[in-house]
């Protein structure tokens, strides 16, 4: 479901929207859209990190065993 909303925006980004879509409300949602996708993958990417941060000792011990069983260290 579609709602009207209004929003203000600097005469210069408009200007440059109207040329990139004559389609201003296509163009907006377009990019709200690509730019939430953004944010999802910031924040996925943030929990990963912590998650491999508070398992790094382990991880890299093990890692650590396989180099030395395999004799790559």
């Amino acid at each position: 479901m579609k709602v009207k909303t209004s929003v203000t925006l600097a005469r210069e980004l408009l200007d440059e929207i109207d040329r990139a879509d004559s389609n201003r409300s296509s163009f907006l949602e377009r990019a709200a859209r690509q730019y939430l996708d953004q944010i999802h993958k910031r924040r996925r990417a943030a929990r990963d990190t912590a998650i491999l941060n508070a398992h790094a000792k382990r991880l890299n011990a093990e890692a650590l065993d396989v180099m030395e069983y395999q004799n790559l260290d």
